[in-house]
Formats: structure tokens, C-alpha cells, sequence
């Protein structure tokens, strides 16, 4: 080494500092990179993605190449500035050199590369890939050794290794990714994309209509009030039952009922002639699966029971599809029988309208976990029958009571959130 100039010697120190660079960059690039992205631009042949997933679907063996030759040209540069730190001062100066080493290569080894790697991974990963996969030819026999003393090492310990983990994602998760998705989706798309995730959360008994306000037709009722509500009624299908809603024998879709009532000779018998089964779903249901359901089934509407067969319900896939996309209208006035604006900016509301439906139509956020209706949270915040007039705060909502019926809340006027302090700043 005393024959080699000190010129050469920092030409190699220099050398060996890049070399330490590219490995710290590369890592971090590689690691870096978003799995789901990489597989897109796979998929459509990009030759820096393929190599990069070549490299990647072995992280152990990856990590172990990179980490080997990193520690390598570290441990060299180390030995080497010892050389030239002996050459300018002897062993008193090895001390000063150590520091100056332990600073050049932190700064421009290590915290400038990953960073810069952090930023822009595809552009360090994909070129840096090219060079790590005949790397990974040359210095595999190495690399299986230290991956085989890793893994025991590991294995003392019980830790197994997954390598899917990485794409592995819940609906949490999910749910994380499209928050976080920004401009790349349209807010409204987000919005549906989450209420999609948030359909196992969410069961057939909080949107159904409560069997009290069930229309349908009742066989026991004279012919020609029948015949008129098929004529005007609002609904394209309905349930036919005898006396009550509990002896129903299925449903009639009033597209196939109009055309025979065309006919003069239509009667009860031919009424009954199109009538469909009645098909049933537990309460407890997600909405999830009562979608795949309905698509299974071919069925457009049903009827929610609890565990002893009672009908509670009636549940639609109208019902389920506007838990994801919203409701079909976007006048207030229109987006249900139950809510009513008024000019103040308050709201009538019916007791027996579904919590979540009021949040949906009013981007609200009225409490969903316990009662299903406004009524039933009127009395869970009361604990008692209310009477007509009082004014409670619910959730931070003002809420009056206007009409009390059978111990029911029939309506009641709801005033848009307040804001708090911490809000208005």
C-alpha cells in the first residue's frame, strides 16, 4: 500500500463511498415501491417493473445481497481511511479519519441517498434492479449461505416468514388507501368506494321499512279497491297477503299486472296467477351479503324475519344500492316521504324514518349504533315517553318534539348541527 499514491487511494475511498451510496438507495427504493403500482405497470409489460418484482418476490434474498455488498465496500472504505489516515499522520490521526469516515458516509452515504430514494423510488429502483439481477447470479452461493443462517436464526424464535404479507390488505386497511387516494379518485367516487366497505358493517334490519308501514295488497279487501290501488300505486312491486302482512304469499310486479287489467275478465284468480314467491332474509343479515343474495336469487325484494320467522320487514335492492351511491334525487323535498325542509333550515321528520337514511339524505351524523329509527332514539336519550315541546340536544342536533301518538314519536323538527367553538376555529 506505501508504493500506491495517496491520489489513487482516495480515488478508491471515493469509489467505494458511491458503491455505498447506490446500495443505501437502492434499498430503499426497492422497498419503496408501491406493490400495487408495480403490478399495474407488470401487467403492462414495463421492463424495470418485471425486474424489480423478480427481485422483490424474494425479499430475503434480496435483502441479503444488498446488505452483503453495502457492509462489504463499508468495511473496505473503513480499512482504507485507516491506510490514508496512517500514511498523513500515523495511528494518532486514525481517531480524526474514523470521524470524518463516520460523517461523509452518513451524510452521503446514507440519510442523502434514502432520502432521495424515498422520493422517487422508480426512478432509483428500476435502473438499480438491471444491475442487482446479474449481481444476484455471481454472489448467490453467499447469499443462500447468509439467508440459510437467517432463517435458523429466525426459526429459533418461532417467526415464520410471509411473503404475501406485503398484499395483504383489510377492510381497514382498504379503507386507509382510498382516504389517502387524493385527487387520483373523485371525492364521489371515494364516497362510494367506502360505503362499499362499509356494507358488512351495516345489516338488512338498519334499512329495511318497518312491516307498520309496509304497503301491499290485501286479498281480503273488495275487489275494486284493489283493483285501484294496483291503478296508483307508487311502488313497481308489491306483496300480496290475507288479512295481515303475516300470511303473505309473495310479491306482484305491477308492470304484468297492468297489461290483464287491460282485460275486463281480469279477477282475483288472474291476479294470483302472477304473483312470485316470497323470498326471506334473516335480520341480522350484512347488506354485503344480502346484495350477492339478491343477485344469487334473482331477487329484487324480500322480506326480513327474525330468528322465530315473525316478518319485521321489507327490504329492497333499490334500498341497498342507495346505501352506496346515495339517494337517486337530489331534492331534499323528494329524497323521502319522512324528512320535510323547512324555511328555517330545519327539518320535519318523521319518527319512524331510519337514522341512517336521515345521514345519508342530509350528510349527517345522528348516532347508528343502537336504535334503528328516530323514534327509538328519542327514547333511548330520554328514557321515558316524551311530550310534545321539549327540546333535547342529540349528538350535537336540536331536536323538538312536535306530535306524540300510541306513545310514538310521529314527527319532529331537527335543526342542522351546531358548531362548536373548536370548530368555528
Amino acid at each position: 500500500m506505501e508504493d500506491i499514491p495517496l491520489s489513487v487511494l482516495y480515488g478508491i475511498l471515493f469509489g467505494l463511498i458511491l458503491l455505498s451510496a447506490f446500495f443505501s438507495s437502492s434499498e430503499t427504493g426497492l422497498m419503496m415501491l408501491n406493490r400495487y403500482r408495480l403490478k399495474h405497470l407488470k401487467m403492462k409489460h414495463h421492463k424495470g417493473a418485471i425486474r424489480a418484482s423478480r427481485l422483490l418476490d424474494q425479499p430475503d434474498r434480496l435483502i441479503g445481497l444488498i446488505l452483503i455488498g453495502n457492509n462489504t465496500v463499508n468495511v473496505l472504505a473503513s480499512s482504507l481511511a485507516t491506510i490514508i489516515a496512517i500514511r498523513h499522520g500515523g495511528e494518532g490521526a486514525i481517531p480524526i479519519a474514523a470521524g470524518i469516515l463516520i460523517f461523509v458516509i452518513l451524510i452521503f452515504a446514507e440519510v442523502a441517498p434514502k432520502t432521495l430514494a424515498a422520493t422517487y423510488p422508480e426512478k432509483i429502483a428500476f435502473p438499480a434492479a438491471i444491475i442487482y439481477i446479474p449481481l444476484m447470479r455471481i454472489l448467490y452461493p453467499f447469499v443462500w449461505i447468509v439467508n440459510a443462517l437467517s432463517r435458523a436464526l429466525l426459526s429459533l424464535f418461532k417467526i415464520r416468514l410471509d411473503k404475501n404479507s406485503s398484499l395483504s390488505l383489510n377492510s381497514e386497511e382498504l379503507r386507509s388507501v382510498v382516504n389517502e387516494a387524493g385527487t387520483l379518485i373523485p371525492q364521489k367516487h371515494q364516497k362510494m368506494l367506502l360505503n362499499i366497505l362499509d356494507l358488512e358493517k351495516v345489516t338488512v334490519e338498519d334499512i329495511m321499512i318497518p312491516r307498520n308501514e309496509i304497503i301491499g295488497i290485501d286479498l281480503d279487501d273488495d275487489w275494486d279497491d284493489i283493483v285501484d290501488q294496483l291503478i296508483n300505486s307508487q311502488y313497481t312491486r308489491l306483496p300480496v297477503f290475507k288479512q295481515s302482512i303475516d300470511n303473505v304469499l309473495g310479491f306482484i310486479h305491477l308492470r304484468k299486472v297492468i297489461r290483464r287489467l287491460k282485460m275486463k275478465t281480469f279477477s282475483q284468480e288472474d291476479l294470483l296467477n302472477t304473483v312470485r314467491e316470497t323470498y326471506f332474509a334473516p335480520e341480522g343479515t350484512p347488506l354485503n351479503k344480502q346484495l350477492l343474495q339478491f343477485q344469487h336469487k334473482r331477487h329484487r325484494i324480500g322480506m326480513v324475519v327474525d330468528e322465530y320467522g315473525d316478518i319485521q320487514g321489507l327490504i329492497t335492492l333499490e334500498d341497498i344500492l342507495e346505501e352506496i351511491v346515495g339517494e337517486f334525487t337530489t331534492d331534499p323535498s323528494n329524497l323521502a316521504v319522512g324528512i320535510h325542509p323547512q324555511d328555517d333550515d330545519s327539518y320535519i321528520i318523521d319518527g319512524s324514518t331510519h337514522i341512517r337514511a336521515i345521514n345519508r339524505m342530509l350528510s349527517w351524523d345522528l348516532p347508528t349504533k343502537g336504535p334503528k329509527t328516530l323514534n327509538g332514539l328519542v327514547l333511548e336519550h330520554l328514557e321515558s315517553i316524551p311530550e310534545p315541546g321539549i327540546s333535547i340536544l342529540i349528538n350535537g342536533y336540536p331536536l323538538e318534539i312536535l306530535k306524540i301518538k300510541n306513545n310514538i314519536v310521529k314527527t319532529a323538527r331537527i335543526y342542522p348541527k351546531l358548531e362548536t367553538v373548536s370548530e368555528k376555529e
